[in-house]
């Protein structure tokens, strides 16, 4: 039985630049611009953490932080100027031209739930009940506050070396000969200016026209690291004295090197309902904890769980974080799965093929269904912890200046044009222009 997806689609309307589903639930959508990847130093990282930490921390309750980062696979292609017809530029695009690397872009969803909004899990689900209407009439006060609440937010993250920019309507929605936001996850489109029509199936296996999907899900304690932070060592430019910083999660973003969407979502509840919830299960674990050393464990991780709230003035939410991978090749999968398992590996982190819940954990991934997602395949953590997890680079961008020379991306040789001379005295890294040039001689021998 075939359906149209727009019949099930769980947004309703999108209006005043924001996204309004068919719960009830407002989204504002922002698109993301993070630092270049290779560029930050210790203190920098930790600076980023901690902005995303007080950012979060500054929306409402009932509030879902839902982050996309989208990493496709393209190939270089020289932009052509008719005023530039040299030898040498033509045979320097000449060269580069057709060379592959991963197109980056990073989107931050912010979704305030209604009141009284019953909880999502596996069972119940917008991709099992299409016909769900609102509970409330949203009302334009309501959605006023919550963007004051995410002007603060993103105002915190402008600070931190983040730029947020508004999305409005035209940019969520397609239009002719542009992808929107939304048909750009439900389809997968990797070319922004060309909208396909794909058929979606989910009953074996996900997949999206010809492109065979699988998702990795971190949604289980036991799955996750012993230890996290900001940063971590990146052994390829680290040697036995000096170390070298990336995020930690960047394995999972540009150094992933395969066509795949990282989703990280942190969900804000009510704090005193939440350790209303954890001092009942610790009281229940302790009358059990008789029974089964298992018991008892669980109580005393509870316990240090709700005392480092309190002493710490720690803020509980949940957390998930998934890996969406897809490849037209069937044959590929198996490669790919490697390559996620080792990504996850660096990080210290078990690897889950999700296969029984993947359908509604993607529909949830759909922008403005972030409040759908199944609460069944998250875990309590701090939100110091959630923000460990999240992607905090980019690739290499373009000099806004007209002057400047190619130099070449670490990861993939793509051309980057760095303005090496007045850039960085207008940004103040320097104050002056001196220059060391090493190279090689220009005479070269010709031996027959």
């Amino acid at each position: 039985m075939k359906k149209w997806l727009g019949d099930l689609l769980p947004i309703m309307d999108v209006e005043h630049d924001a996204i309004v589903s068919k719960q009830g639930d407002i989204s504002i959508v922002f698109k993301v611009t993070l630092p270049e990847v290779f560029t930050q130093s210790d203190d920098n990282y930790e600076a980023l953490h901690q902005g995303f930490i007080k950012a979060i921390k500054v929306l409402p309750k009932e509030t879902v932080f839902h982050k996309q980062d989208y990493f496709v696979q393209s190939k270089f292609q020289a932009i052509k100027k008719k005023d530039d017809t040299s030898f040498l530029s033509q045979s320097s695009d000449h060269f580069f031209e057709g060379r592959p690397y991963l197109e980056h872009d990073c989107y931050i969803t912010l979704t305030k739930k209604p009141a009284g909004r019953k909880i999502s899990s596996s069972v119940f689900s917008s991709l099992l009940r299409p016909t769900i209407v609102p509970e409330q009439t949203v009302s334009r006060s309501a959605l006023q506050d919550f963007e004051d609440s995410a002007g603060q937010f993103a105002r915190i993250l402008s600070d931190t070396g983040v730029q947020l920019e508004r999305i409005r309507d035209k940019d969520i929605l397609s239009e002719r000969g542009r992808v929107g936001l939304i048909e750009r996850y439900c389809t997968l489109s990797e070319q922004p200016d060309h909208l396909l029509v794909k058929d979606l199936q989910l009953k074996d296996g996900l997949k999206i026209g010809d492109q065979h999907c699988q998702l990795y899900t971190l949604a289980d304690v036991s799955d996750l690291p012993a230890l996290c932070g900001s940063r971590i060592n990146y052994d390829k430019y680290s040697t036995d004295r000096t170390k070298f910083s990336i995020g930690f999660a960047s394995t999972l973003g540009l150094l992933l090197p395969c066509n795949h969407v990282y989703n990280q979502y942190i969900f804000i509840g009510d704090a005193g309902v939440t350790m209303k919830k954890l001092e009942s299960k610790r009281l229940r674990l302790q009358s059990l904890a008789a029974y089964s050393r298992e018991n008892a464990i669980a109580r005393d991780a509870v316990g240090d769980f709700l005392n480092e709230c309190v002493s710490e003035q720690r803020l509980p939410v949940k957390a998930h974080f998934n890996v969406l991978v897809w490849t037209d090749e069937p044959d590929e999968l198996k490669d790919i799965k490697n390559k996620v398992t080792s990504a996850l590996a660096q990080m210290e982190a078990a690897v889950k093929l999700e296969t029984a819940g993947a359908a509604q954990i993607w529909w949830a991934g759909i922008p403005g269904n972030a409040a759908d997602f199944p609460m069944n395949d998250t875990f309590d953590t701090f939100c110091e912890q959630a923000c460990c997890f999240l992607n905090l680079e980019t690739n290499y961008r373009d000099s806004d200046s007209e002057i400047g020379i190619r130099l070449g991306d670490r990861l993939t040789g793509k051309p980057v044009f760095s303005d090496i001379s007045d850039e960085p005295v207008r940004k103040g890294i320097c104050t002056n222009r001196n220059k060391f040039i090493l190279g090689p001689s220009p005479c070269r021998a010709i031996l027959n």
